[in-house]
């Protein structure tokens, strides 16, 4: 059966999540994996389970989530592009719709990510276009900010920045850009009151980049100290960190293979 491979842009607010929910959940919210998979169902009358890169979290974006589904080779050659464009909501796109070969897999061929994280850095007010998509932190001292991402960087076990609920047993990453205002990222022409900040890395636990912010903010809040993080690291225990960063100014910003 060939394998289809798409990517799919989306503004989480109003879904629950990349992930479809379990069955016995008696009132299930809207999901970005549901919505793909309704239309693929629908059209081919058949169950077609699309696999996903990562599984963001509910009202976390995405400006290149990746993800793959097998379908027979009469489905195969219909124009999904168009159908997707025509049936989605106006609230996710797939960007792109190609075939490749079956030993590809969304989640396990991937290398590394990236994701962006917005911050608005103005006490008095959040423009209501930026407002789903920035953590309004008000002013921030950037060069403690960064003293904190410096230690951040490289091969570490990042125990204490993973939140309950994973089966994820190995908790060591490779964090090889934490930097702000990249210009190679930037979907679009950055606001004066915007930070925005990029991690990659060779993979990512649950909550990571956002466990990951709350202490860079924190940092720039002065209510720790940049020296403190690699105590931080080295408690590999949740509780040992700030609180975890709002979802709202996550997004999934690229895959690489």
């Amino acid at each position: 059966m060939p394998r289809i491979k798409i990517t799919v842009a989306y503004i989480g607010t109003r879904y629950v999540g990349w992930q479809i929910q379990p069955p016995r959940v008696e009132h299930p919210q809207p999901t970005i994996q549901g919505e793909i998979e309704k239309i693929l169902t629908a059209v081919t009358g058949t169950l077609i389970r699309v696999h996903g890169s990562g599984r963001t979290d509910s009202g976390v974006h995405a400006d290149a989530q990746v993800a793959h589904f097998d379908l027979s080779e009469k489905w195969a050659r219909v124009n999904w592009q168009k159908i997707f464009t025509t049936k989605l909501p106006h609230d996710i796109a797939v960007t792109s719709v190609e075939t490749v070969d079956d030993e590809f897999h969304s989640r396990f061929s991937a290398k590394a990510k990236s994701y962006t994280y917005t911050l608005w850095l103005k006490n008095q007010y959040v423009l209501p276009t930026r407002y789903p998509f920035v953590w309004k932190t008000g002013p921030l001292d950037i060069a403690a900010m960064e003293a904190a991402a410096s230690y951040l960087l490289g091969e570490h076990d990042f125990a204490t920045y993973q939140n309950a609920g994973t089966e994820i047993t190995n908790t060591v990453r490779t964090i090889t850009r934490f930097s702000h205002n990249c210009p190679e990222y930037s979907q679009r022409e950055q606001l004066p009151d915007e930070l925005v900040w990029t991690v990659e890395a060779s993979g990512f636990l649950k909550q990571m980049v956002r466990n990951l912010m709350g202490t860079i903010v924190a940092c720039g809040r002065h209510k720790i100290a940049p020296e403190s993080v690699p105590d931080i690291l080295a408690a590999k225990d949740r509780t040992a960190a700030p609180a975890t960063a709002p979802a709202c100014g996550l997004s999934m910003h690229k895959v690489f293979y």
